[in-house]
């Protein structure tokens, strides 16, 4: 195991971890307006 996880698996995690929020409030958004809408 390593001390510290290389460059690109911490920034592959951030970019991950930001795109999973990002779809989870877009979803979260259209099924509010889908609802107020409907």
């Amino acid at each position: 195991m390593d001390r510290q996880a290389p460059l690109w698996q911490r920034l592959g995690w951030m970019v991950a971890i930001w795109l999973a929020s990002v779809l989870a409030l877009g979803a979260v958004a259209s099924v509010i307006r889908f609802w107020l809408k409907g």
